[in-house]
């Protein structure tokens, strides 16, 4: 039997022993250093040579992200390490740092148990950090800590032993602050150097240690100094391997499946814990039925179509079986399930609860899918922490490409569901939202990639509506003149919409009235009566239904919504989304027949007085912001500052860090464009920045009428405003 056999019989066995699986994400800000560390784990499995470890980047499969130097994908593998005489499998995924691409980050966190934070010893905890710790903990999934670049510490700041342990303590510190924000009640998932959560070392030379290595080996912070000092890490990789001690705390301080699931299901799914399926994920029960989430669609090989990854709550999914797809509702046929060798799938024809899972034939699937054996309530989504906010315009450079251009263009959308691809109606374009500037880019390239001759347009920011007063009700009538909707809207306050937009309060149609959650809302501030009847949570926007007694509302009640959901997609402005409004709906008068409240008349009759309403309600354009983080040096801050205020930026914080002076500003994202190349030269080449989408703003007053008037134009809308009388008389 060949190694590869031997591993392959290795995995397959411990894929049934739930107690001897670790389902883990690497997770870092930008350039920390998360692939170089994912390469030692990988030459710890045998993967890659141990030369290579550190510098081959094996996890970075896509030429884009060679040639970049960064993730973009997050990528899964599954390895077999030894610890104290027992073998475990563990299944890591490598994530992003980048902020574009933290839609994977978000997806990865579903199908993992725990993570091992990567922080540079040199920046310390960074914006991105910040996001990805937060959104372990969201997910209850428990975080470790490596401390990566120490040599830097020691070679370029030349830090003495006592400096550099202040220095880890002074991470550890900011680390352990977030996570007891967020941490589960209850628990204590601070990360602690005594109890060995927490390891130091150098990914790129391959060696870590942490202190029960330290005791064990005898190895302390002089010995590491001397070997940075005197350029021989080649001997610390030898005696302190990076693998071995970072698998080790994955082995030791991260929950198996088992553990994880008693926690994690009760805030992932919203079924009844009490029934038969609740307590086969809670137990992790292979003889239970099959409940997976798919967490990632990808397509490796044209002739074998999507491969959906997902992880496996309960059950055991074989090939051949027949499964449910709960939001396509459709029933569909596995062809083959496998388990991950980076940038390849081992069919292992059956995969058992606990696993992370590559599965093929599950042609609805999208990343978010509940697959189960029948209808059931499926898996909360999964909340993205920020929106697309950047919108290009796709054709075909061949007229008969365009049929391919708009299957690709699907393709892409059901791959990460941050992008957003849509036809406008208006010019015929196909639009592809993103989270970013390079979000797009690297999208538009591998599509270009693939033998598609495409032509894009600059990028275009994504703007929001909103409003500032509060109108209503106005009756709004249907054509035929035999039903009434007596509609107002008012501004949502402040903290429910954070709530909706942070995932606290889950969007959606509600079957019955907000009874689960009315509390909720009633805390952050909404008057109790109007918590208790929300009908429909929709991006960032809520319906309320203040009706008594109402003959007929249910029947009418989906066609009522969709007349809602349709507005607040095109706002009255510009036909941009809507967000912040509370849309109330006070009294309904119906024709008895059935026959005279359908779709043709309820829908005008709802969208009609709604969007009279919002034209009296001081209408306003919000356009999305970004966080930026500036380090440079104190010669060139001035220059920087410059920078930053002439793209309309608000600098906040300034901070000292050793040489390096930390500017923290906000820039409307419409001014970003362009903006690496100009910080550079602003800062000649010496700046290094991060960027974090951070909600939206009221666009200055003096600008509303010129950006509203742009986006007419391009949308081919007419150029004068509607007025609340273009839909209601009187």
């Amino acid at each position: 039997m060949g190694r590869e056999e031997q591993l392959m019989k290795k995995i397959k066995d411990l894929t049934r022993k739930p107690k001897r699986i670790r389902n883990m994400g690497v997770v870092a800000h930008i350039d920390h250093g998360k692939t170089t560390l994912s390469d030692n784990l990988l030459y710890q499995a045998g993967m890659i040579s141990k030369d290579r470890a550190g510098k081959q980047l094996a996890l970075d499969f896509h030429e884009d992200e060679q040639a970049r130097g960064i993730t973009i994908d997050a990528a899964n593998v599954s390895m077999v390490h030894e610890f104290e005489g027992d073998e475990y499998l563990i299944n890591m995924i490598d994530t992003p740092g980048h902020v574009d691409f933290g839609g994977d980050v978000t997806r990865a966190m579903r199908a993992v148990d725990g993570v091992i934070v990567v922080v540079c010893a040199v920046e310390g905890v960074m914006p991105q950090t910040k996001t990805v710790i937060n959104q372990a903990l969201k997910e209850r999934v428990k975080p470790t800590l490596f401390i990566n670049k120490v040599d830097r510490l020691i070679n370029e700041l030349k830090l003495t032993d006592t400096e550099l342990q202040d220095r880890f303590m002074s991470i550890i510190k900011d680390v352990n602050k977030l996570i007891k924000m967020k941490q589960p009640e209850g628990k204590d998932w601070t990360v602690s150097v005594e109890m060995g959560s927490v390891a130091f070392g150098s990914g790129y030379h391959n060696w870590a240690i942490n202190v029960p290595f330290m005791k064990k080996s005898g190895i302390t912070f002089k010995d590491i100094i001397d070997a940075c000092s005197s350029d021989n890490q080649k001997k610390l990789a030898d005696q302190a391997p990076a693998h071995e001690i970072l698998l080790n705390i994955a082995i030791r301080s991260l929950p198996n499946p088992l553990e994880s699931q008693k926690m994690r299901i009760p805030q992932i799914w919203k079924g009844d814990l009490e029934s038969e399926l609740g307590k086969q994920m809670i137990e992790c029960d292979p003889e239970g039925e099959v409940m997976m989430m798919v967490t990632k669609i990808t397509t490796f090989d044209k002739r074998e179509g999507e491969v959906a990854t997902g992880r496996m709550f309960s059950g055991t999914l074989r090939e051949g079986n027949e499964v449910y797809l709960v939001g396509a509702k459709t029933r569909e046929r596995v062809q083959q399930v496998g388990v991950y060798m980076g940038a390849t799938r081992i069919n292992s024809h059956e995969v058992t609860a606990g696993n992370i899972v590559g599965v093929t034939g599950l042609k609805n699937a999208y990343a978010g899918e509940t697959v189960a054996l029948k209808e059931t309530t499926p898996f909360e989504a999964i909340k993205h922490t920020s929106e697309p906010v950047v919108t290009i315009a796709v054709e075909a450079k061949h007229m008969n490409d365009l049929p391919r251009v708009i299957e690709v263009l699907r393709q892409v959308a059901k791959e990460d569901p941050t992008l957003k691809a849509q036809i406008d109606e208006e010019t015929g374009e196909h639009l592809l939202s993103g989270m970013g500037e390079l979000h797009l880019e690297v999208i538009t390239n591998r599509i270009r990639e693939d033998g598609l001759e495409i032509e894009t347009s600059p990028p275009i920011v994504v703007y929001r509506e909103s409003i500032g007063g509060s109108h209503g009700p106005v009756e709004g009538k249907s054509p035929n003149k035999h039903n009434k909707f007596y509609i107002s809207v008012e501004p949502l306050e402040k903290e429910v919409h954070k709530g909706i937009v942070e995932g606290d309060i889950p969007e959606g149609r509600l079957k019955s009235r907000s009874k689960h959650m009315w509390q909720e809302l009633a805390e952050l501030g909404m008057e109790k009566e109007q918590a208790r009847r929300v009908i429909d949570v929709y991006h960032g926007n809520m319906m309320v239904d203040m009706t008594k007694g109402v003959q007929h509302l249910d029947e009418v009640m989906e066609l009522m919504l969709d007349a809602f959901e349709e507005v607040m997609d095109n706002g009255p402005l510009a036909k941009e989304p809507m967000m912040g409004v509370k849309v109330v709906l006070s009294d309904v008068k119906l024709h008895e027949d059935a026959i005279h409240r359908g779709p043709a008349q309820v829908y005008p009759a709802v969208r009609n007085p709604l969007y009279a309403c919002l034209l009296e309600s001081k209408p306003l354009i919000l356009e999305p912001m970004q966080n930026v983080w500036v380090d440079v040096p104190q010669e060139h801050m001035g220059s920087v500052t410059r920078e930053l205020q002439r793209r309309r930026g608000i600098v906040g914080d300034m901070t000292q860090k050793d040489e390096l002076m930390t500017i923290e500003s906000r820039i409307p994202i419409a001014e970003s464009f362009g903006f690496a190349g100009d910080i550079r030269s602003a800062s000649e080449g010496h700046a290094l920045w991060s960027t974090e989408n951070s909600g939206f703003d009221k666009l200055p007053r003096e600008l509303q009428q010129q950006i509203i008037a742009q986006i007419r134009q391009r949308k081919g809308l007419k150029k004068d405003l509607p007025s609340s009388k273009d839909y209601v008389s009187g």
